[in-house]
């Protein structure tokens, strides 16, 4: 199965803060065990919202908004792509990541649709 880990946002990473150099280390080791498992398909660090747009899509209209967004608890600051056995896999192996940011930080999981859910031959 597919899942994405979203890494959630803080105010301080919307902020631009960037990561110590220790965090980067241990990303880095962690990314490399995720690598040599088999389980990282690919992964990213996203910069602020600040830097961003979104188009807001009603009917036929589209609107352009600049960022930054409100709401820093509902952002994502980075994801990875995982391809594990279960969603208990995804758990142990997120369970060992270091803290993504230097304060609370939720993490979440998700299982990406397949064929199957749309009963369409895989």
């Amino acid at each position: 199965m597919k899942v994405i880990v979203f890494v959630k946002a803080t105010k301080s990473y919307e902020a631009g803060a960037m990561p110590s150099q220790q965090l980067l280390s241990e990303m880095g080791k962690y990314n490399e065990e995720l690598q040599k498992a088999g389980i990282m398909l690919d992964g990213a660090g996203l910069h602020p919202t600040s830097k961003g747009k979104r188009v807001r899509f009603a009917g036929q209209n589209r609107t352009v908004i600049d960022g930054p967004f409100a709401e820093t608890k509902e952002l994502i600051a980075g994801y990875w792509l995982w391809e594990v056995k279960s969603m208990d896999e995804a758990v142990e192996w997120l369970k060992r990541c270091p803290n993504p940011h230097d304060e609370v930080t939720d993490v979440e999981i998700r299982p990406l649709f397949t064929d199957e859910d749309f009963g369409l031959a895989g």
